[in-house]
């Protein structure tokens, strides 16, 4: 269900992010104790989002929402910045975030590993490359796209 309700929600606000010069970042429903959070995260095509531009999106996509009433339950709408930790979702995410420190969680091990940090290389329709740090050694590695099981920025402490 939740799939669904984010498919729906994609459709209502990407003509008001469209109008805005605003993008989606994601998309969440989720049930958290006994509340439903729809949760929409945006951000301007160069980041830097900030909270005029969430309430206004919000303001505009309560009023398609009550209009239209495509969710059931009741719910909470929260409109945000993706934050220092942006998802990468899109090809256009992760092609913004070469040379940047990034998170990726696969599905599977790769060298007995399901979570990397390191800097993102290279990005192409078949996976990622990236630099990443084993005690002192620097290791480059390639990371299928279709086992990638989540991917964002992330913030490096090491340097």
């Amino acid at each position: 269900m939740s799939s669904k309700v984010t498919t729906v929600i994609e459709e209502l606000v990407t003509p008001i992010l469209e109008e805005l010069n605003l993008e989606l970042v994601d998309i969440e429903f989720i049930k958290e104790g006994r509340n439903w959070f729809l949760r929409v995260y945006i951000d301007t095509p160069g980041g830097g989002i900030d909270i005029d531009q969430c309430a206004l999106v919000s303001e505009r996509l309560s009023e398609v929402l009550d209009e239209k009433d495509p969710i059931e339950q009741n719910y909470y709408l929260e409109v945000s910045s993706p934050g220092a930790e942006r998802p990468l979702k899109k090809e256009s995410d992760f092609e913004k975030a070469i040379g940047k420190f990034i998170y990726v969680k696969t599905y599977e091990p790769i060298k007995d590993m399901k979570e990397f940090e390191g800097y993102l290389k290279a990005y192409n329709e078949d996976g990622l490359e990236m630099e990443i740090r084993i005690k002192t050694r620097k290791l480059t590695i390639f990371i299928e796209k279709d086992k990638i099981a989540k991917a964002r920025l992330a913030i490096d402490f090491s340097s």
